[in-house]
């Protein structure tokens, strides 16, 4: 159904990520190596492993992920919207109104803040579950990825959903001039956690 979604990525395209994709234990690609290739590119860390995913189409502000193996990954202002391929998935997440406070940016936090969302995971067709979110801003840090610092606002996020008695909790890391979500630690299903970071990242720009 995400594929079929997103018409404009090519067979092509799709049989190129699955030629140049490896899921591997421990992926550590080189920023010459990342350059190498003409895609945008995310790493994802799960409990199964690396993997690097291709950026295969923007759909109304939604990023569309490839990696190996048929899974994706779609991000809406660096959050995880939906998965594809994993053993259990976030089938889709939606936050009420204009999508706030990651549509305006993670960045103007200035005190702890509250949102609700209603997630699906599968299996077990546990849909329309209600969750609350609060975001607080946790300071200024540096990061490094493929040997060049960032500096960072680290925002963390505590989710709890009563109804699936379940808490977690989740990291973002965003550039504090505009927001941007460098890297991020999401729990995206009870139970499944994702790392992601931006190895050369769509920022609205051709790579």
């Amino acid at each position: 159904m995400l594929l079929a979604g997103c018409a404009s990525v090519s067979r092509s395209t799709v049989d190129t990520l699955r030629l140049t994709l490896r899921g591997t234990p421990e992926l550590n690609p080189t920023a010459e190596q990342v350059q190498a290739k003409p895609y945008f590119q995310l790493r994802a860390t799960t409990a199964r492993g690396d993997a690097i995913l291709i950026l295969g189409n923007v759909v109304d502000g939604r990023q569309y992920w490839y990696g190996p193996d048929g899974v994706a990954i779609v991000l809406e202002n660096g959050r995880v919207v939906q998965t594809v391929g994993l053993p259990e998935n976030l089938d889709g997440s939606r936050i009420d109104g204009d999508g706030a406070p990651f549509a305006s940016g993670l960045q103007t936090i200035a005190v702890t803040t509250t949102y609700d969302r209603i997630d699906d995971w599968s299996p077990g067709y546990r849909y329309g579950i209600a969750v609350h979110a609060q975001l607080t801003p946790s300071g200024d840090t540096r990061i490094d990825i493929l040997g060049t610092s960032h500096r960072v606002l680290l925002v963390t996020e505590d989710i709890s959903a009563k109804s699936a008695r379940h808490r977690a909790r989740n990291r973002y890391w965003v550039d504090p001039a505009d927001g941007f979500v460098w890297m991020s630690e999401q729990e995206v299903v009870p139970g499944t956690s994702i790392k992601l970071v931006q190895l050369r990242p769509f920022r609205d720009s051709k790579p």
